[in-house]
């Protein structure tokens, strides 16, 4: 070990190895910088999206209001019920199946429509119901 450390200062020493000049080693060395990218389509809404800037949030199940169900008691797919959003007075007609914001419309019955509603992780069951008339004597 002690002989191949001494021919290697030898070598470094020698006349030849003073003519050459020095190279920059650091123009030659390049560094790639791969970023990994991800990109959210169709499966649900980007989870690094603000919430409140996206529609996504809207309409609330307390922004709604039934106000006619189309019923089919042989079909009940073909059942067609119609919302109105009260603060900004858009109109949705919905089918079962339907997603309305975080609002998915899961069963269309005689007076009411029943919602899953996904928020923070967890479902739960929401039902809006007809307006009851008042009989006219």
């Amino acid at each position: 070990m002690r002989v191949a450390s001494l021919a290697l200062l030898a070598v470094l020493s020698s006349p030849a190895a003073a003519q050459q000049p020095e190279r920059d080693t650091t123009a030659q060395q390049s560094t790639t910088l791969l970023r990994e990218v991800f990109a959210y389509e169709g499966g649900g809404r980007d989870p690094f999206m603000s919430l409140l800037k996206s529609g996504d949030v809207r309409p609330l199940i307390s922004d709604l209001k039934l106000t006619t169900v189309v019923y089919d008691g042989r079909y009940a797919s073909r059942s067609v019920a119609v919302l109105r959003d009260i603060t900004n007075r858009r109109i949705y007609r919905v089918k079962a199946g339907d997603i309305v914001g975080r609002l998915k419309v899961t069963q269309i019955r005689p007076r009411e429509v029943v919602f899953t509603v996904q928020e923070f992780g967890f479902e739960r069951q929401e039902t809006l119901s007809l307006a009851k008339q008042e009989e006219m004597p």
